[in-house]
Parts: structure tokens; C-alpha cells; sequence
């Protein structure tokens, strides 16, 4: 009978900490990422009564619970955030802890940049991955910090091609407004400064014919520019037949440009492939499209991260490029990995080693951006296995009340 105030009391001491679980999982029922904890119960060691054959057994009670955290998906809400990065599936973000410099792993995607510009979760874990360079990312090497170009000004980019969608029209007659069309684009040069180049187009005597005369402003360099003429053929049905697709393509050489940048050799491309970017139909002459591979020098606006934890830097001008990727890893058996606060983790002894790798890769999830992936605490849940747990407590506090009674009479039997 004696043996029941400790059985009792490992009961009271087991039910007050699954009680303190659900407290913890109530508390971070909004942290984004956290993952709830269950609780595990299991009897001790029993003890046979009488002539030791195992006929009556009386166990010890409760041992200290188990608990098991379960990573099952969170839901996953759209945020305001540009850094925000919510992983659907498999894995975590591998970051490095702010005061041990270790590589510990979260769910938690809400991130952003510190002054140097390094990608940061809200705790101030540095996020790891691979940094681009030159609007490229080599995902084979080492992760490592993910440090982006806050402040900078992007390099502009030299013109060295240009093109124009053009229908021509068929019914346009040679030395009047409808045998006469121009277009222009603006382009380039090493240091960013734009300049306007113009083609004329005018109908020519011979079927089918145009001629153009590209030309580049006298005001943008020491010594004038001769045109670059030439003639455009077309075929009965309309489409661009001369120059052909494999001849080689008109070009403007610029020299002794008065902003003192290098000189430049532009291309203009006629065909797109070997699909003619010049049509003549019996329709007004009009440009559908046109394009330059030059860009001037832009300042960064703002960062985000898009779907599949790639990191893009906006410009000024309109562009945006790949400054980094978000490196995610994948663990085998991620119920024996160590909540170490912070929303983050660590690996056991019992733990798998990781798998760090390109989301939506090798079996990991994928990386959503401008999202965020809720707790996974069940409110309801949560209250049910309280209450259980709270008339377990009072049921076992009733047995100590009981057996001290039976004590008390068992003590008064002398008397």
C-alpha cells in the first residue's frame, strides 16, 4: 500500500510536465514554423506479489514522458514581407547561430538584411546558401553566407545588338507619306550614357523592295558616322528573303564618343532565329517590338525572395537579377533533432546527417516566397489532451488523499 504515494507521486510529476508541453505548444501556436511536441507516457518496472510466479504484479507508475516533436506541414499565409520564405514539404533552412557560430537548422522564414547585407532570420541567425555572382549562382560549391548588394549601383551594360518588328507596308508607294517609315531605339555606351540610333525606310523602284539608312547622331561623337544603308527584299507572300538568315548582319561602328566611353560595335539583328523580324503586307508600316541587350548604370531598389528560395535584386531600370539561393536541408529522421530556442535546431546523436542541397531537390521541399508556414498547433487538440491531463492529475491526487487516509487507520489500529 505504501508503494502507492510514490506511484501516485510519478504520476503528479509526469502529468505536470505533459501539462507544461501543451503550455509550450499553446504559447507558440503563432510562432511562424514551430512545431508542436506530443507526449509519450510509459509505465515502470512492475513488482510481483506473493510467491514471485507473476500472479499479482504492482507497478512502480509512470516514468518521466517522452516527448516527440512532430513536423507535419504548417499552413502556409501569404505575407507583406519581400524576404519572407515559407518551405512546403521536407526540410529545413540551414542557418548559423548568432553566439555559437554553429550550423543549426528552422522552419522560421521570416528574414531580412542586416547593414552589411547579410540574410538574416529575425533572431539574427545568418541564413545559408550561395551569393551570385554576375547574375549567376553556382550551387556546387560550399554554402555559405548570403550577402546582398545593398546600396550598390549596377555596372551598365554595353549595346552590342539591337532589333526592330517591322511590317512594311505592301501598298506603299515609292516618293509618298505611305512609301516612307522610320523607327529609332535608344541604346548604350561603357559608361551608361544613352544614345538614339534611327532607321529610315523608304520603298524602293523594284518589287518588293526597301531601302534603309541607319544612322547615329553627329552631336554623340568627334567625327560623323557614315550611315549604314543597304536594301530589304521580301518575297511574294511577304516575308524577308534578302538579307538572308545566315549573311551576315548590317552593323554600326562607333567611334570617338564624346563621353570618352569605348568605342562600340552594334549589331542589328533581322531575324530571330531564322523566323525574319520584317514582314511587308499590305497593312500600315508599323513597329511591333523592338529590343537592346544594353542597360545604363541602376540603383538597387529593393530584394525578395522568389519560389524556390532564389533571391532576386530589383533595379531601377526595370531588371531584375539572381543575387543568391537559400540552401535547404533534409534529414532523414528530423524527430531526434534538439529544439535549441529560437525556433531553430540541432542534431542528436541519434539524428541522420543532413542532406544540404537546392530546394525542391534530392527529396526536399520547395521554398515559397512572400509566404510564411504557420505553427502546426491544434488548438482544439491541444484543450482536449489539457483537460485529459488535468482530471489525470486530479485522479492521482485523489489516490495520495486516499492512501494517507488508509495510512491514518492503519496507524490508529494500535490505539
Amino acid at each position: 500500500m505504501f508503494t502507492s504515494f510514490s506511484t501516485a507521486l510519478s504520476a503528479l510529476n509526469a502529468h505536470s510536465t505533459a501539462i507544461d508541453v501543451i503550455g509550450n505548444n499553446l504559447a507558440n501556436m503563432n510562432t511562424p514554423g514551430f512545431k508542436a511536441n506530443v507526449v509519450s507516457f510509459y509505465d515502470l518496472v512492475t513488482q510481483s506479489v506473493g510467491a514471485g510466479l507473476g500472479e499479482t504484479q504492482v507497478g512502480f507508475g509512470v516514468g518521466k514522458p517522452i516527448t516527440l516533436r512532430v513536423f507535419s506541414q504548417g499552413a502556409i499565409q501569404t505575407s507583406a514581407g519581400d524576404l519572407d520564405a515559407a518551405i512546403q514539404g521536407d526540410g529545413f533552412l540551414v542557418v548559423k547561430d548568432k553566439s555559437t557560430n554553429g550550423i543549426v537548422y528552422t522552419r522560421g522564414g521570416n528574414l531580412e538584411v542586416d547593414k552589411d547585407g547579410t540574410l538574416m532570420t529575425a533572431n539574427g541567425q545568418r541564413v545559408q546558401g550561395w551569393t551570385g555572382i554576375g547574375g549567376a549562382v553556382s550551387t556546387n560549391g560550399p554554402t555559405g553566407d548570403i550577402v546582398i548588394p545593398v546600396g550598390q549601383l549596377k555596372a551598365p551594360a554595353t549595346t552590342t545588338s539591337f532589333s526592330f518588328d517591322v511590317n512594311l507596308n505592301a501598298a506603299g508607294v515609292a516618293g509618298t507619306s505611305t512609301g516612307a517609315f522610320s523607327s529609332s531605339i535608344e541604346m548604350y555606351d561603357s559608361l551608361g550614357e544613352s544614345h538614339v540610333v534611327q532607321v529610315a525606310y523608304t520603298k524602293g523602284t523594284a518589287p518588293n523592295t526597301w531601302n534603309y539608312t541607319a544612322t547615329f547622331p553627329d552631336s554623340d561623337v568627334t567625327t560623323p558616322i557614315a550611315p549604314v544603308t543597304g536594301t530589304l527584299t521580301f518575297d511574294t507572300a511577304g516575308h524577308l528573303t534578302d538579307p538572308a538568315p545566315t549573311a551576315a548582319m548590317p552593323k554600326i561602328d562607333i567611334k570617338g564618343l564624346k563621353t570618352g566611353a569605348a568605342d562600340m560595335s552594334v549589331t542589328w539583328q533581322l531575324y530571330n532565329g531564322l523566323t525574319p523580324r520584317f514582314t511587308q503586307f499590305s497593312q500600315p508600316s508599323a513597329t511591333s517590338a523592338n529590343a537592346q541587350d544594353g542597360a545604363p548604370a541602376a540603383q538597387l531598389l529593393h530584394v525578395g525572395i522568389a519560389n524556390g528560395g532564389v533571391v532576386l535584386a530589383q533595379f531601377s531600370d526595370g531588371k531584375q537579377t539572381v543575387v543568391g539561393q537559400l540552401a535547404m536541408a533534409s534529414v532523414r529522421n528530423p524527430e531526434s533533432l534538439i529544439s535549441v530556442g529560437e525556433n531553430a535546431y540541432s542534431l542528436s546523436a541519434r539524428s541522420a546527417l543532413p542532406a544540404v542541397g537546392v530546394p525542391g531537390t534530392g527529396g526536399r521541399g520547395t521554398i515559397l516566397g512572400g509566404a510564411v508556414e504557420s505553427s502546426n498547433v491544434d488548438i482544439a487538440r491541444e484543450f482536449t489532451n489539457l483537460i485529459v491531463l488535468q482530471r489525470g492529475y486530479q485522479a492521482n491526487a485523489k489516490v495520495i488523499t486516499t492512501v494517507d487516509d488508509l495510512s491514518q487507520e492503519t496507524i490508529n489500529l494500535k490505539r
